[in-house]
C-alpha cells in the first residue's frame, strides 16, 4: 500500500487511534516523577522554565562549499556533535531536562527548584546555565579539523506546559505543549544577533522592566543582568571545568570519522538505532515539515478546564501524520518536534534517487498528509472533542541528505542535516494552516506537472489529496497516474492486488 492515500483507510486508523486516548489522565507535576515512559493517555501540568539555543552559524556550515558534497555534511555533523557531547554535559551537571537537540536547535528545561514561589530561582538558574552553554561553546570547535565555534542564540520563558509522551516504538522521551516552550523557540529564532533573550513572563519572575514589544525582543540581557543571575543561581559549575572534562571525554571517546552509504528503498526500512558516525548514510532526498497551526493557542486555551482534548487532540493528529508519511507513502520520520512531524521521502533504488519521481510522490504525500489531517479534525469532533481552528502548515524541499546519530554511546539522537532540511522548515514557516510550499530546488528539479500545480510562488492552499492526485494527473505524471490507477482498481481483485504493490517507475536495473 504505498503511494496513494485512500479515505476508508485513513478514517479506520484515526479512529483506532481515537479509541486509544478514550479516557486521559492529566495531573499535577510532582517532584522528581520520572518524564521518561509517559503513557500514551497522561499528562502531567508542569510549572517550569524553557530555554532554546539556537546555533545561528550552522547554515553556514552547510554552505562553506559550492556544491552540497560529503565534506560539507561531515564538517556539519562533527561540528554538531562536538556541541551537542558539551551541552549534553552541561545540562546532566546542572539537573536539568535535556527535551530535545535537532540540527541546530536545542531545547531544555528547568524544572528544580519545584513550586510556584521558586519561579525567580528558576529563572535565574536558565540563565545562569545558559551563559554557561554560551561560554563554553565558544571552545568547542576545532581547528585541526576546521569546525568553529557554535554562535548561539538562547531564549528563555517561564509557565505552565503539558507534558506528553513524544515518539513510538523506543524513541520515547517527554514533550512539552504550551506557550512557555514556544514562546522560549520563538525568541531564539527569531534574529541573528547572539546573547541571552527573555520573555516577559520570564523577566518578571526576576524583576526586570517588561519589555514594549514580547514579539521581537531585540534587548538581550546586560552582563550585569546575566552576573546578578548567575550569583543567585550558584551554580557550582565553570567554563573552564566543563571544557577540561569534555576535552578528556572526547579523547577517551572519540567521535570518529563520519563514514557514508546509500540507504535501499523503500526509506520507512531506514534503522536509524543502529547508524553512528561510521556508519551514516547520505542520498538525495525530500525534507517534509509540516507543523500544525495555532496548536500553541488551542493548548493555552484548554490547559486548566479541557487538557485531555489536547492530549487526544495531539496523539491522533500525530499517529496519522506519521502513518501517511511512512505506511502510505513509504517514507521516514526523524522525528516529532513538538506539534510538528519530520521526515524524509525517496524513490530509487539502492544506487540512485530518482529526482522527478521523488518530487512527484512528495507532493502526493503532502496531499495526503492534509487530507488526514482534515479527516482527524473531522472524526475528533464527532467523539466530541474540541479541536478549535487548527490548521497545517507543510513545507518540503529536495537535496542531499546525511543521516545519523550524535552523542555519546547509550545517549545519541538522531539527527538528518542538509540544506534541504533547513530549507523546508523555511518552506513551511512562510505557510499559514491552509498552505503548503515547496522549495526552490525542489520545483526545479520536480516535473512540469509540479511546476505547474505550484505556480511561481511555490506556495498554495488547500492542496488536499484529492485535488492534487487530479492535478498532476491531468498534466501526465507518471507517479500520479499510478496512483490513480490504484484508486481506480477496486473493480478486480487481481488489478487491486497489483495496485497496492510499491511503485517503482523505472527497472531497477537503470
Amino acid at each position: 500500500m504505498s503511494n496513494n492515500w485512500k479515505y476508508d483507510r485513513a478514517k479506520d486508523a484515526i479512529d483506532a487511534r481515537i479509541k486509544e486516548v478514550e479516557s486521559v489522565t492529566v495531573v499535577d507535576y510532582k517532584r522528581d516523577t520520572s518524564l521518561k515512559s509517559i503513557p500514551t493517555n497522561k499528562a502531567y501540568r508542569m510549572d517550569a522554565v524553557h530555554l532554546y539555543v539556537d546555533i545561528l552559524n550552522l547554515k553556514g556550515m552547510l554552505e562553506s562549499t559550492q556544491s552540497e558534497g560529503e565534506t560539507c555534511h561531515k564538517r556539519t555533523l562533527r561540528f554538531l556533535n562536538l556541541h551537542y557531547r558539551a551541552v549534553h554535559r552541561i545540562l546532566a551537571a546542572s539537573d536539568a531536562i535535556r527535551v530535545d537537540f535537532h540540527n541546530q536547535r536545542l531545547h531544555a528545561v528547568i524544572a528544580k527548584p519545584y513550586g510556584e514561589d521558586a519561579e525567580d530561582d528558576r529563572v535565574n538558574r536558565a540563565v545562569a546555565i545558559a551563559q554557561l552553554i554560551s561560554d563554553v561553546l565558544l571552545e568547542t570547535g576545532d581547528d585541526d579539523e576546521n569546525i568553529p565555534a557554535a554562535e548561539v542564540r538562547i531564549g528563555i520563558d517561564s509557565g505552565r506546559a503539558l507534558v506528553v509522551n513524544n515518539g513510538r516504538n523506543g524513541n520515547r522521551e517527554p514533550l512539552f505543549l504550551g506557550r512557555p516552550a514556544n514562546m522560549a523557540a520563538k525568541i531564539a529564532s527569531n534574529g541573528s544577533d547572539t546573547g541571552i533573550y527573555l520573555s516577559n513572563e520570564a523577566r518578571k519572575a526576576i524583576g526586570l522592566e517588561e519589555l514594549d514589544d514580547e514579539d521581537v525582543p531585540l534587548t538581550p540581557l546586560t552582563e550585569a543582568e546575566i552576573a546578578d543571575c548567575q550569583e543567585a543561581a550558584n551554580l557550582g559549575l565553570s567554563k573552564d571545568s566543563v571544557v577540561s572534562d569534555w576535552r578528556a571525554d572526547n579523547k577517551k571517546n572519540p567521535i570518529g570519522a563520519f563514514v557514508f552509504s546509500r540507504a535501499t528503498p523503500p526509506l520507512r526500512d531506514l534503522d536509524i538505532s543502529v547508524l553512528t558516525p561510521g556508519n551514516s548514510r547520505r542520498m538525495d532526498t525530500v525534507s517534509v515539515y509540516a507543523d500544525v497551526d495555532n496548536f500553541t493557542a488551542y493548548v493555552d486555551a484548554h490547559i486548566d478546564d479541557e487538557p485531555e482534548d489536547v492530549v487526544r487532540c495531539l496523539h491522533v493528529i500525530r499517529s496519522e501524520l506519521d502513518r501517511v508519511l511512512s505506511s502510505d507513502f513509504l517514507g521516514r520520520r526523524i522525528r516529532f518536534i513538538g506539534d510538528c512531524i519530520h521526515g524524509h521521502v525517496m524513490e530509487g533504488t539502492a544506487h540512485q534517487t530518482y529526482d522527478e519521481d521523488t518530487v512527484s510522490t512528495s507532493t502526493l504525500c503532502a496531499g495526503g498528509l492534509r487530507s488526514s489531517f482534515d479527516l482527524a479534525l473531522e472524526r475528533l469532533g464527532a467523539n466530541d472533542v474540541d479541536t478549535d481552528d487548527l490548521g497545517l502548515a507543510i513545507g518540503f524541499e529536495f537535496g542531499p541528505t546525511a543521516f545519523t546519530r550524535l552523542g555519546m554511546q547509550g545517549e545519541r539522537v538522531r539527527c538528518s542535516t542538509g540544506r534541504a532540511v533547513l530549507n523546508s522548515e523555511a518552506e513551511q514557516k512562510r505557510c499559514n494552516g491552509e498552505q503548503t510550499a515547496i522549495g526552490k530546488v525542489a520545483f526545479d528539479a520536480g516535473p512540469e506537472s509540479v511546476r505547474t500545480l505550484f505556480g511561481t510562488t511555490r506556495r498554495k492552499s488547500g492542496l488536499t489529496y484529492d485535488v492534487v492526485l487530479e492535478a498532476l494527473t491531468a498534466e501526465g505524471d507518471k507517479v500520479a497516474k499510478a496512483a490513480h490507477a490504484a484508486a481506480y482498481a477496486v473493480k478486480s481483485p487481481a488489478i487491486a492486488k497489483a495496485a497496492e504493490e510499491p511503485f517503482r517507475p523505472h527497472s531497477e536495473g537503470r
